[in-house]
């Protein structure tokens, strides 16, 4: 099966840090574009980051340049999202998504990323709170 497993969401204070992991089970990770989007309550789906299918371009949402990380481990299958100094505005469930069919491509301005018909994790929920 075609699959992706999320982990690493939590409640964390203003300024800390998390580690989003996801691991790709039934495709590889390598030689696709791979992306992670985050949904608050009340809002729509927010593109967050993308790495491309060569590794060679990062993408960034500007509300999290200079922040977020974005990274894969080809070896392990395996995509990740650093997030450091969290904002309470970084609240929301985050989910991880693999252009497994080749159908989208990693934008620099991500709010142009759609892998609506790729993979996607499952969703894991990050809180930032005082």
């Amino acid at each position: 099966q075609v699959q992706l497993v999320e982990s690493g969401g939590g409640l964390v204070q203003p300024g800390e840090s998390l580690r989003l992991s996801c691991t790709a089970s039934g495709f590889s990770l390598n030689s696709i574009h791979v992306g992670w989007f985050r949904q608050a309550p009340g809002k729509e789906r927010e593109a967050v980051s993308c790495i491309d299918s060569s590794g060679s371009a990062t993408n960034y949402a500007e509300s999290v340049k200079g922040r977020f990380t974005i990274s894969r481990d080809s070896a392990k299958n395996t995509m990740y999202l650093q997030m450091n100094s969290l904002k309470p505005e970084d609240s929301a469930v985050y989910y991880c998504a693999a252009d497994y069919l080749k159908l989208y491509h990693c934008p620099y301005n991500v709010q142009n990323m759609r892998f609506d018909l790729g993979s996607w994790g499952h969703g894991t929920q990050v809180t930032v709170a005082s």
